[in-house]
């Protein structure tokens, strides 16, 4: 397993390059606009609580690989209300038509929020508790990174709002960074998982396509922060980035 962990923190680096950061980072830009991709995320993040309770868990259960698996899933399985929570925070909850609102969430510009959230249940759905530990720390991996980046904009956002966000904010980084799975006694005992030839390389393979693919996300997200106001996060595309930086 030490040898698939290695992979999944180097695949962490090379993600942590991907130009959605570089975005965020840009304090030349509203902070607002550099969480303008919000919506986006709706998919994943509403998605997310399902995958722990009726994929990732399984009850009764005597294994302790997938104790460690279960402990995890109760610790994730509410964050979309944070998500919903930060929409109204954000201005972005707007009076919208079902059907549009479902046009927005189906259609071709946000296909790798469906996309991620459909590999991620393909390769968990009836895996062992190896296999789904895996998964879960390609996730956590991400969402570090991910996470590190949007609490850094939060902060500056409460200068503006007076207003702390919950999902894209301080607390969910330290919850997701202070997991079960981040024991001394759990990662040990994931750090020892005995894997053969044939598992580990097909760990391998999930682990690269699962990165690919939180990959394209990104980049999917970045292209809806450079062509959405905040504003108008709904709105047809166009070019926003100009205007709203510093001069």
């Amino acid at each position: 397993m030490e040898k698939v962990l290695a992979l999944i923190e180097k695949k962490k680096q090379e993600f942590a390059k991907s130009g959605l950061f570089e975005f965020m980072r840009d304090q030349s830009i509203d902070p607002r606009q550099r969480l303008a991709f919000a919506p986006c995320i709706a998919t994943f993040a509403m998605s997310f609580g399902e995958l722990n309770k009726y994929v990732f868990r399984e009850e009764p259960t005597n294994d302790p690989l997938q104790v460690i698996v279960n402990n995890h899933t109760y610790e994730d399985d509410h964050h979309w209300l944070w998500f919903l929570e930060d929409l109204d925070r954000l201005s972005i909850d707007r009076s919208l038509k079902f059907s549009e609102s479902l046009k927005f969430l189906w259609n071709e510009e946000t296909k790798a929020s469906r996309w991620v959230m459909h590999q991620i249940f393909r390769h968990a759905f009836g895996a062992s508790p190896t296999t789904k530990l895996v998964i879960v720390e390609v996730i956590e991996a991400t969402g570090d990174v991910f996470l590190s980046m949007s609490a850094l904009i939060t902060e500056e956002l409460r200068t503006i709002t007076q207003r702390d966000l919950l999902y894209f904010g301080c607390s969910h980084l330290v919850v997701e960074t202070g997991h079960t799975t981040g024991t001394a006694e759990a990662d040990q005992l994931i750090k020892s998982i005995q894997m053969t030839e044939e598992t580990r390389q097909e760990a391998f393979k999930i682990v690269e396509e699962l990165f690919e693919v939180f990959t394209q996300f990104t980049d999917e997200l970045l292209v809806h922060a450079k062509t959405h106001s905040f504003e108008q996060p709904f709105a047809k595309p166009r070019d926003i980035l100009q205007p709203l930086k510093a001069a």
